[in-house]
């Protein structure tokens, strides 16, 4: 188990403290929303995480088949929508690997990022189209 502490800092913005390693990172609500959106708000960090997992867990894949993923990266659109509630409605995936690549490889890669516990924890009313760009 994971803790992690958030103290409210006033002017909707927060700090978050990751336990384990003290690591500390900031949150401050968008300009559509109050906020000055000097920082990452709250569901950008949903996005964030979604992208950082699919890598990750791409990444274990490939250090298994002996496969190179430095350099690949990952581009997550968040899109919001306010009917009925004010909640993320997409997150749109794109993700490009570059190297030499088989269709079993690919098809690996591809299983592992749609694997990822951020994906598979998402509510299926938030669309999550994903897009893989190989050799890029």
């Amino acid at each position: 188990m994971v803790a992690i502490s958030i103290t409210y800092e006033g002017q909707l913005r927060t700090r978050a403290i990751h336990g384990p390693s003290g690591t500390a990172l900031h949150t401050d609500a968008p300009r559509d929303n109050h906020g000055r959106g000097e920082s990452f708000s709250p569901t950008d960090l949903v996005a964030t995480a979604l992208g950082s997992c699919m890598l990750t867990i791409m990444g274990i894949a490939a250090n298994k088949l002996k496969i190179a993923m430095e350099g690949a990266t990952v581009t997550v659109e968040k899109e919001m929508v306010t009917s009925p509630v004010r909640r993320i409605g997409a997150l749109k995936v794109v993700i490009r690997v570059s190297g030499a690549l088989d269709a079993a490889q690919q098809q690996a890669l591809r299983d592992a990022a749609l694997s990822c516990p951020v994906h598979q924890s998402l509510h299926p009313d938030v669309a999550i189209p994903v897009e893989f760009v190989w050799g890029a």
